[in-house]
């Protein structure tokens, strides 16, 4: 009975499949952040070049 614990253990440490998808979680909260953090300077910048080109077109 030992044995098996031990067996399941060693299995459970060394299996990887785990820190794959760990890894993609983390890469897309990066993302997330990064939209977070940008999203308000590109938003700005966008509404100035629609602004300056309804101007042009009026």
């Amino acid at each position: 009975m030992l044995n098996l614990i031990k067996t399941a253990v060693v299995n459970f440490i060394s299996d990887e499949e785990g820190a794959s998808a760990i890894e993609y979680a983390l890469i897309a909260a990066m993302v997330a952040i990064a939209l977070v953090a940008f999203v308000d300077p590109i938003n700005t910048a966008i509404t100035a070049i629609f602004t300056q080109i309804q101007g042009a077109l009026t």
